[in-house]
């Protein structure tokens, strides 16, 4: 027993070594002591959830440089462990500007594991000096974030992964898929990352998946945040100097990184394009602080070895260029919160912008389209026999279709406290009204929009959503909300309480109460009031003969027109298709 475990070491410090380019890694005697339950295998096993919480209090007890903290609550039961790394104590009440804050995720689909098992290596790696990095730079890291779903470990659920043997499941304790959930925050663990989040305050964030689709040469593909919706100096920087460093850096250690290829059910040397991360998304929300963001996608066709090494040598390499560019990134961030801040216009819908893109020099397979001997229908796929390198079209630019005026505040009653919890979560700052108070407001009628027929991540969000705005006096009480647009959450801000915006709250049915009128009305009883209505309003009576001319849908039915009748009337409830949120220049 003992010469097979001293063999399975030797292998898995022999496959660390041949794996990474990096003459840093090379495995030392303390490294010896903290091999983790990848390297002590077969090059095929991810680290269960007890084995990953294990091995970094273990290397916390051990380094000084390591500390892991429990942040929060999950779904599961169990906190949310978030572990640091730096060289100097930090002082999380000091925004540590001084330093390049660098936030992984971990595990948001635990069936996708190679960050899990990188990350253990790295950390270890930095607390014992075979990585050596700078002092400016604070590393850290959500050891898993999705407990429940790593906890329901299987060996079947991610249908054509190669490896590892068993891993976790998608879905959360309570079946959430957590990358769609960072914005509504429906699960414990969205509220948890965000205390984190907001703690660390990170520059660089990078959530570490496994990829699907199409079938290509390379082992590594990156997601990096969209920049026009980025914006300004961030954007810039991230599109033309962040990506081609990382591509560049990794070109070096012979690992080649193509962007993500996001196509299904065709080839990707006919071009595609760039995948946009909505801030139900982990990149997408961290953007909405300025924060430079990617998701590792590995190929799941491709070892499990292979992906787990080349996962560990983009987050060194990311390190690199932060603590090189450090100056630069804290610039462009710090740009990005002041033009935000100053714009009296925000971009609110984007549309890829046909004009313009990238070419790439793409690895790929060549495409085969064959009749299936299952279906008896064609069928493409890849002939691994048949690898090409062609120039390709990526289409990595959107443009702004329309845009919201900003005003200087939003009022919101104190009675809307869930939607209050969450700007609270996210360190928005607000204050409430020291006595009632009449503001001359803008107000949101919704005059359309469509509602999905089947749920979505426990919801039936709303899309094509169209907004009136009249203005005039309402009357606020005693401790309703008001928050100021002219501070760093911004962005959030705008994206979760402006109605028609991509993920807004209003999409994720926060204020669906509004949609259902509470009052109604006996038709036998109302036909009086409704003719006196006519009688007594000369332009109404011609507004309502000119609609029964043209509409015989509505000139055949009594309730149409007594309803339309009644939603101008006295009677009709103002809180009807009333949005509760108030504009206040």
């Amino acid at each position: 027993m003992r010469k097979t475990y001293l063999l399975a070491i030797a292998f898995a410090v022999l496959s660390c070594k041949d794996t990474s380019n990096d003459s840093n890694s090379a495995t030392t005697t303390t490294d010896k002591e903290y091999l983790t339950p990848f390297e002590k295998g077969n090059g095929n096993q991810t680290a269960t959830y007890q084995e990953c919480i294990d091995f970094y209090q273990q290397l916390a007890a051990g380094f000084s440089t390591i500390t892991i903290e429990e942040v929060g609550n999950t779904d599961a039961g169990k906190p949310l462990h978030v572990v640091h790394y730096s060289n100097k104590s930090i002082d999380w009440d000091s925004p540590n500007e001084d330093r390049i804050k660098i936030m992984i995720n971990n595990g948001i689909h635990p069936g996708e594991s190679d960050g899990i098992d990188a990350t253990m290596m790295l950390m270890r790696d930095l607390a014992t000096g075979t990585l050596k990095v700078d002092d400016n730079v604070i590393f850290s890291s959500v050891a898993i974030y999705n407990i429940g779903g790593s906890l329901n470990r299987n060996s079947t659920t991610r249908t054509n992964q190669n490896g590892p043997e068993s891993y976790g499941f998608r879905g959360n304790a309570r079946n959430y898929d957590l990358n769609r959930d960072f914005i509504k925050a429906d699960s414990r663990n969205a509220r948890a990352f965000a205390t984190a989040f907001h703690k660390i305050k990170p520059d660089l964030f990078i959530d570490n998946h496994v990829s699907n689709g199409a079938d290509y040469q390379y082992t590594l593909t990156h997601l990096f945040t969209q920049h026009n919706r980025l914006g300004g100096a961030a954007g810039d920087y991230l599109h033309d100097s962040l990506q081609p460093a990382l591509e560049k850096a990794l070109e070096k250690r012979s690992l080649p990184i193509t962007p993500y290829v996001n196509v299904f059910n065709q080839s990707p040397e006919d071009g595609f394009s760039q995948f946009v991360d909505y801030p139900r998304y982990s990149t997408g929300y961290t953007s909405l602080w300025n924060v430079l963001g990617m998701m590792v996608e590995t190929h799941m066709l491709k070892p499990y070895k292979d992906r787990v090494m080349g996962t560990k040598a983009i987050m060194e390499e990311m390190i690199a260029i932060g603590s090189r560019d450090i100056k630069k990134i804290k610039e462009v961030r710090k740009s990005n919160f002041k033009n935000f801040q100053e714009n009296p216009f925000y971009a609110s819908s984007f549309e890829l912008d046909q004009t313009k893109a990238d070419t790439l020099n793409f690895l790929g397979y060549e495409a085969i389209n064959e009749e299936s001997d299952l279906t008896g229908n064609k069928l493409q796929t890849y002939d691994r026999k048949q690898p090409f390198s062609k120039k390709t079209a990526f289409q990595n630019y959107f443009k702004a279709t329309d845009s919201i005026r900003v005003p200087e505040y939003y009022v919101i009653p104190q009675g809307q406290w869930e939607v209050l919890d969450l700007l609270r979560l996210n360190n928005v700052i607000m204050k409430p009204l020291e006595k009632d108070s009449t503001f001359t407001v803008g107000t949101y009628k919704i005059e359309s929009y469509d509602t999905a027929s089947n749920a979505y991540e426990g919801h039936y969000p709303h899309s094509n959503i169209v907004v009136s705005e009249k203005v005039g006096k309402v009357r606020f009480r005693e401790s309703d909300i008001i928050i100021p647009t002219a501070q760093p959450g911004i962005k959030y801000i705008l994206e979760t309480l402006e109605p028609a915006m991509s993920d807004s709250f209003f999409k994720w049915n926060f204020f669906d109460t509004i949609l259902q009128q509470k009052e109604g009305y006996s038709t036998y009883v109302f036909e009086a009031t409704a003719k006196k209505m006519l009688d007594e309003n000369k332009e109404l009576k011609r507004e309502f003969d000119s609609l029964k001319r043209t509409d015989a849908g509505f000139a055949a039915s009594n309730g149409a027109q007594l309803s339309w009748l009644h939603k101008r009337s006295p009677n009709y409830e103002p809180a009807h298709l009333t949005y509760p949120i108030y504009r206040l220049n």
